[in-house]
């Protein structure tokens, strides 16, 4: 397969670091930072199992170079002193084992800090204006501040080669400091640190020599910038290749990223953008200056990270949320395991939605194990154990995979022709055509499992059940559209030839709807993923959309990509959105809805849409809970069929199983 993919396992020399492939691993924040700021423990297990799946070259997570006022999280990595040596220098030997090249990012917040965190100081950045929409205001840093964060960029970076680091990348985008100069968004200053390309840029070029200065000429220098910050006032590509001009000296190797805080789901891709995507910004940055360049994009295909390498159009490919879905992706290439690959399906629920959203440490909805990997593998039971797994979606795939990969004897139950269940159906639609790539792996993943039987078209009876004789029966039966009793609801959706449909009807149809909707009114009732779904399909189309929700906010429990994205779009085609509105009746071709006022009146429709969320379904559940109650047989309930939730709550539940063996004695 090395030969097939010749150009991503083809080294890299860059001064005097040789990366031994064109994978990189893109820094991208954890929240497994001690309290401190020093690298933990879980930092290392979770870098080591990239290092271990033949990623080339590891940049580590964004370290604060001036705390507080630089930092942006809670448990950022810091790197402003040197008793955090130490710990980072455990990890570049650790990671130097596997034969991985280190870079670690080095950043100051700026205006992107929040106060509450950095113990209510005000924020700094080059002028007073916000880094996001409703942030705080900063206080514009004076000339004397400037120069004294310059020094601790510096000292930083020295740091970083003290360490081992074989590398050290300046942050330059994404809305922090040096950002918040650069860009004319955030930069309104008169004096030579604003204005014209030259000053705007004078803060970042002080900082590469100053890093140059410190660590000598053989240590790489990355710039990681935001090449087009695709928000109005903005730096477009080509004003990003003009100031570029002005910091090129110096810099080894350019990450080619792009995007602002009001412009995340571009940063960090929606999960209908094409797999490599951004590459043309690296391209013309390298066109333009002739040096290494790092594209990223939701890469996860080989073929496509291959033929982009292949084209020039970079030099390393950046994974970032792929390489915590798929630590082991180079070593899977390069043993023709490619079909085994667990594909990221950008929902960004685990990673930015627990990290930024919730200020929780990372995780992933397609692997639930992104800290310690499948360690799992490594285990067999120590008796004949037989599970039962009711229902094949992708708690019930996970639960019977991960029982089968230990030496039970598995048998997976599913009423339906098809595998998969709601990310099955919902992949259907267009724009989440990725979320396939999630039932297809644990399809193939089963499929490779001897002692793994699936019976599909088979309804989980008590009599079948018994027939194969469980020590455990794991009930993973989902759930299903919630039709509360609202008048009409029941009598109009999805009726043959009806306007009046639910989301598995709509995805149904999806094929049906015409391109062009122009004039056609289409009305969502409920304003969460689901109806949002539909929102996303059917505006594009022309056609005059309005969402109903109860509650005050659209899209409330949304992770923060998907929730700016859906906000741009909402906008982009003027869906009119009415929140704190309530349905009060269905009919066949208007909803009767109150408005906060009380008012009540009719929103007609030539396609409505009830998407008031899912409910559990728990029914096989409880008679197999009680036809067993008196019986060593444990019986769980995961997923969906506990209440409806999110993949990634199944796909943990799903692994459990592995303690529920160990609780038996099984392992």
């Amino acid at each position: 397969m090395k030969n097939k993919y010749a150009h991503i396992f083809e080294p890299l020399t860059v001064r005097a670091m040789t990366v031994k492939n064109r994978i990189c691993m893109m820094p991208m924040g954890t929240n497994y930072g001690e309290q401190n700021g020093e690298m933990s423990f879980l930092h290392i297990d979770y870098y080591r199992q990239r290092a271990k799946g033949g990623t080339g070259l590891l940049i580590v997570e964004n370290a604060n170079v001036d705390f507080p006022l630089g930092s942006n999280g809670t448990t950022q990595l810091r790197i402003d002193h040197d008793n955090y040596l130490p710990r980072l220098y455990k990890f570049c030997e650790d990671m130097h084992r596997y034969g991985a090249k280190l870079s670690i990012q080095i950043n100051h917040a700026g205006a992107s800090a929040m106060s509450s965190r950095i113990g209510g100081l005000q924020p700094v950045s080059s002028s007073n204006i916000p880094s996001k929409t409703g942030g705080a205001v900063p206080r514009p840093l004076s000339k004397d501040e400037i120069l004294a964060i310059v020094k601790k960029y510096g000292e930083a970076a020295k740091r970083a080669q003290t360490a081992g680091f074989d590398a050290v990348e300046i942050h330059a985008g994404h809305s922090y400091l040096i950002s918040q100069f650069l860009s004319p968004v955030y930069n309104d200053r008169t004096d030579e640190f604003g204005g014209s390309i030259e000053n705007r840029t004078r803060f970042c070029r002080m900082i590469i020599d100053e890093v140059r200065s410190q660590i000598g000429p053989h240590m790489p220098i990355m710039l990681r910038l935001s090449a087009d910050e695709l928000v109005d006032g903005g730096n477009t590509l080509e004003d990003t290749l003009k100031y570029l001009e002005y910091l090129n000296d110096e810099i080894d190797i350019f990450d080619v990223s792009c995007g602002l805080n009001d412009s995340i789901q571009y940063q960090i891709d929606a999960n209908y953008m094409k797999d490599g995507w951004r590459a043309y910004m690296a391209k013309a940055v390298k066109e333009k200056f002739g040096k290494p360049v790092i594209s990223m994009g939701n890469y996860r295909d080989p073929q496509v990270v291959e033929d982009t390498l292949a084209r020039g159009d970079c030099d390393l490919i950046g994974m970032g949320r792929g390489l915590i879905a798929e630590p082991n992706w180079v070593h899977k290439v390069a043993n023709d395991q490619e079909c085994m690959l667990r594909k990221c399906i950008s929902c960004n629920i685990g990673c930015a939605g627990n990290r930024i959203g919730g200020n929780r440490p990372i995780r992933c909805t397609v692997n639930p194990s992104v800290l310690e990997g499948d360690t799992h593998l490594g285990r067999k039971v120590n008796k004949n154990c037989n599970v039962v797994v009711i229902g094949g979606g992708t708690a019930g795939l996970e639960a019977a995979c991960s029982a089968a990969e230990v030496g039970c004897t598995t048998f997976l139950l599913e009423k339906k022709d098809v595998l998969g269940g709601l990310a099955t159906e919902i992949s259907k639609i267009p724009a989440k055509h990725r979320l396939n790539d999630f039932p297809v792996y644990l399809q193939r993943r089963a499929a490779a499992l001897d002692n793994l039987y699936i019976f599909k078209n088979t309804e989980a009876t008590l009599e079948v059940i018994e027939k194969f004789n469980p020590h455990i029966i794991i009930c993973a039966t989902g759930s299903a559209p919630l039709l509360p009793p609202i008048a009409g609801l029941h009598e109009n959706i999805d009726k043959e030839g009806g306007k009046v449909e639910s989301i598995l009807s709509m995805i149904k149809h999806v094929p049906d709807y015409p391109e062009d909707m122009t004039g056609q009114k289409v009305v969502v009732i409920g304003g969460g993923a689901v109806g949002l779904d539909v929102v996303e399909f059917f505006a594009p189309r022309g056609a005059e959309v309005s969402i109903v929700e109860m509650m005050p906010a659209i899209g409330r429990d949304l992770d923060p990509v998907t929730k700016n994205d859906t906000k741009c779009m909402m906008e982009k085609y003027n869906v009119n959105q009415l929140t704190s509105t309530a349905l009060q009746e269905v009919k066949e071709d208007c909803f009767v809805v109150k408005s906060p006022e009380g008012e009540v009146y009719e929103l007609p429709f030539d396609h409505g849409f009830v998407c008031l969320g899912m409910r559990a379904q728990s029914k096989v559940y409880e008679e197999v809970s009680k036809a067993y109650k008196d019986t060593n047989v444990r019986v769980e309930n995961i997923g969906d069929s506990v209440r409806a939730r999110r993949i990634i709550d199944g796909t943990f539940e799903g692994r459990n199983i592995i303690f529920t063996l160990e609780q038996k004695g099984f392992l």
